[in-house]
């Protein structure tokens, strides 16, 4: 049937629009490592769910057409796809992946930090996704990577296969994670790091990072 009525489109001469493609494939890769509370870890899948609720957020991955996925990470070895890609075509969609955040089960807990392991495990994900304009890996972290893969060793890979790696970063010390992100962690066009000052920030600030990994810009309020 969809055979003869494109060929019919094309007979008579009516133009057949192409399918709008996806702009954006976004990777939500969460640290469950061991220093992570589990009232810490509810409050990363909360918050992340109700970014994803934002009203800029929900339409600009609907107007994408965006691919999303959600990946816990904590050591050597230990990566999990808790979320495969799901496709974004309306508001419900976003609705949808958020209620799947809010309930998913927590894989690990006890382990170390891997981050260069989560960004390789990240990367080849994006072989079962169709082919967007933008690649993102949007990574969250408590701490420094203190096992297996460095981060820095998956640069030149992601760069090659355009892909950007954006950070938001727990402080809970003073060891001034944001920095070491921003020099071992992020990379491609436009990357960047955003700091919550525990954990208890993280809600209002990955809502504000999913804003701009979306393309849609925040108007802050003097202050903010």
């Amino acid at each position: 049937m969809r055979r003869a009525l494109l060929t019919l489109a094309l007979g008579i001469g009516v133009a057949v629009p192409a399918a709008r493609a996806c702009e954006l494939a976004l990777v939500l890769a969460v640290d469950v490592s061991g220093s992570v509370s589990p009232e810490e870890y509810r409050i990363q899948m909360d918050g992340l769910a109700a970014g994803l609720r934002d009203g800029v957020v929900t339409d600009a991955l609907v107007a994408a057409k965006a691919e999303v996925m959600l990946v816990q990470w904590t050591g050597s070895n230990r990566q999990d796809t808790s979320i495969p890609w799901q496709s974004i075509a309306s508001p419900e969609d976003v609705a949808a992946l958020a209620r799947r955040i809010e309930t998913v089960p927590r894989v690990w807990k006890n382990y170390s930090t891997a981050i260069g392991e989560a960004l390789e495990y990240s990367m080849s994900e994006f072989a079962l996704t169709t082919a967007c304009r933008r690649r993102v890996i949007d990574v969250s972290g408590d701490g420094r990577s203190n096992e297996g893969l460095l981060p820095e060793v998956m640069h030149a890979d992601l760069r090659r296969a355009g892909i950007t790696v954006n950070a938001l970063v727990i402080e809970t010390d003073d060891t001034d994670l944001t920095g070491y992100f921003q020099r071992h962690v992020i990379v491609g066009a436009g990357a960047f790091v955003m700091t919550a000052n525990g954990f208890q920030e993280y809600p209002d600030r990955i809502r504000r990072k999913l804003v701009r990994e979306t393309g849609k810009k925040l108007a802050f309020k003097s202050g903010q």
